[in-house]
C-alpha cells in the first residue's frame, strides 16, 4: 500500500511539471478509439467503390425470374400486418410471388389472424400473386414460424420479413437479381425507421440505422464482409437453406444463420451482397424503455451467439482470412470487449484525472466520434441516400449522436453481464420459455 501511495505521489509530481499536460496526454489518451478509424475508413472506401461501380455500370435486362416465397412472421401485429401484405402484393416483380403470412400462437392472436384472412378475402391479387396464410395455433416462436414457412412454401428464393415491415414496390426485383450468381446464398436488405417523427428516441435510431447499419453494410459488402443478414428482412436461396438445415432454435437466429452460411465461404467461394436499393420500413421503439429493452436482448444475444454457440466459427479455414479478421475485430472486440474498455476508462478518468483534464479528454473523445459520424453522414448524403430531404432532417440529431452511442456502449456492458451471469437469452420474447429451455445446449 505504501509503495502504491509513493507511486501516486511521483505521478502527480510528474504531471505538475512544465510539460506535465503533454505527458498526461500521452499516458491516458484513449488510443483504443483510434482502432475505429480504420474500420470507418474501410466502410467509406467500400461505399465509394460501390458508388463508382454503380455510376459506371451498364444497365442490363435479365430474364431471371424465379418463383419467390415471402415468409411473414406474425405474432401480435393486428391490422398492421395489412401494410406488409399490401406492400408485397404490389411489388413490380414480373415473376411469381407466393405470400405466406404465418400467425404464431393464432389461438391468442385472433386479431392478427382475422386481419390476414380479411386481406386475402378482399384484396384483388394479380394472377402471379398468391397468398397462402398459415395459422400455428400453439406458439412456437419466430424460428418455428420461419422453418414452417420454408417447408410450406415452394419458391426458389425465400424472403423472410417481419409482420410489421413494409417495402418499396421494387424490393423483390432488387433482391432477386443477385441470385443469378450461383455463388450467392443470401442477400441482405436495407431497413429504414418508419416512425421517425414519433419521438427523439426514434430519430436517434433512424440515424443509427443509416450510419451504423446501412452505410456499414454497403461498405463491408464491397469486400464481402457483411456481418449479418437481418432477421427482419433478408433473402435466401432455398436449396442452400435446406442444405444447412434452415433456421436454428434460440434467439438471434439471423446472426446464427449468417455465421453458419459463412462457414461455407472458403470452401465454395460464396459471397453475401447487401442491396441498399432494396428498402424496407419498420417501426423502431419510440420510448427509451422500449429501446433499452430491445438492445438488452440484441447485445446479450451477441455474447451468446459469438462465445457460447459459434466459437468454432472463428476459424480462417472455414470463413477465410478477411472474414476471420472482421469477426475478431467487429464481432468480438468492438461489440463485446470495447464497451467494457470505454466504461472502465470513463470511470477511472472521472476519479483520477484533474477536472480540467477530464473535461478536455471528454471533449476530445466527443469530437472524435462526432467527426467520424459526420464523415459517414456526408458520405451517405453525397453517395447513398435515395431520400435526401428526409435524411437531411436528421442533421439536427447528429450533434447528440455520440452521446447516444456512448450510452449504448455502457448499456452493452450490462447486457453482456446479464447474458454471462443470468443467461438472458432464455428470457427472450422471441419464443416461449419452454422452447428456449428445451433447446438449451450451450
Amino acid at each position: 500500500m505504501q509503495a502504491l501511495l509513493e507511486h501516486w505521489e511521483l505521478w502527480l509530481q510528474d504531471i505538475s511539471g512544465a510539460d506535465g499536460h503533454w505527458r498526461l496526454f500521452l499516458m491516458v489518451f484513449p488510443y483504443f478509439l483510434l482502432l475505429e478509424v480504420p474500420l470507418n475508413l474501410l466502410v467509406l472506401a467500400g461505399t465509394l467503390r460501390w458508388f463508382v461501380r454503380k455510376r459506371s455500370a451498364t444497365p442490363m435486362r435479365s430474364l431471371y425470374r424465379p418463383r419467390v416465397s415471402c415468409i411473414i412472421t406474425c405474432y401480435s401485429e393486428g391490422h398492421d400486418v395489412e401494410k406488409t401484405l399490401r406492400s408485397l402484393a404490389e411489388q413490380t416483380y414480373p415473376g411469381s410471388i407466393e405470400i405466406i403470412p404465418i400467425v404464431d400462437g393464432a389461438t391468442a392472436n385472433q386479431a392478427t389472424l382475422y386481419a390476414v384472412r380479411r386481406f386475402k378475402a378482399t384484396q384483388r391479387m394479380p394472377k402471379n400473386r398468391i397468398i397462402r396464410p398459415l395459422a400455428k395455433w400453439q406458439r412456437g416462436g419466430r424460428v418455428s414460424s420461419l422453418n414452417a414457412g420454408l417447408a410450406y412454401g415452394s419458391g426458389e428464393i425465400i424472403i423472410n420479413v417481419d409482420g410489421d415491415t413494409s417495402f418499396d414496390n421494387d424490393m423483390v426485383v432488387k433482391m432477386v437479381r443477385h441470385f443469378e450468381d450461383p455463388k450467392v446464398p443470401a442477400v441482405a436488405g436495407s431497413l429504414r425507421v418508419r416512425n421517425v417523427g414519433q419521438s427523439w428516441v426514434a430519430r436517434v435510431q433512424a440515424l443509427e440505422y443509416l450510419l451504423s447499419i446501412h452505410m456499414s453494410k454497403i461498405g463491408l459488402a464491397e469486400w464481402n464482409l457483411v456481418n449479418n443478414v437481418s432477421g427482419a428482412f433478408g433473402a435466401f436461396r432455398r436449396s442452400f437453406l435446406q442444405q444447412i438445415g434452415g433456421w436454428d432454435t434460440h434467439t438471434a437466429e439471423d446472426l446464427d444463420l449468417t455465421l453458419r452460411m459463412k462457414s461455407y465461404f472458403r470452401r465454395y467461394g460464396l459471397r453475401i451482397p447487401f442491396d441498399p436499393e432494396a428498402i424496407g420500413h419498420t417501426d423502431a421503439p419510440h420510448t427509451l424503455r422500449g429501446y433499452l429493452q430491445q438492445r438488452l436482448r440484441w447485445d446479450g444475444d451477441l455474447f451468446f451467439v459469438y462465445i457460447r454457440k459459434h466459437a468454432h466459427s472463428f476459424n480462417p479455414q472455414l470463413v477465410g482470412w478477411p472474414n476471420f479478421l472482421m469477426l475478431l475485430l467487429s464481432g468480438l472486440f468492438f461489440q463485446l470487449i470495447l464497451p467494457f474498455i470505454i466504461l472502465g476508462y470513463s470511470l477511472v478518468a472521472l476519479f483520477i484525472l484533474p477536472f480540467t483534464a477530464f473535461v478536455f479528454y471528454a471533449a476530445l473523445i466527443y469530437l472524435l466520434y462526432l467527426a467520424m459520424a459526420s464523415l459517414l453522414y456526408l458520405g451517405l448524403m453525397l453517395m447513398v441516400s435515395e431520400r435526401p430531404r428526409q435524411d437531411l432532417k436528421l442533421l439536427l440529431i447528429l450533434p447528440f449522436f455520440p452521446f447516444a452511442m456512448f450510452g449504448l456502449r455502457c448499456w452493452s456492458v450490462y447486457a453482456v453481464l446479464n447474458e454471462v451471469l443470468r443467461r438472458g437469452h432464455e428470457e427472450s420474447s422471441m419464443a416461449p420459455w419452454w422452447v428456449l429451455k428445451r433447446a438449451n445446449r450451450f
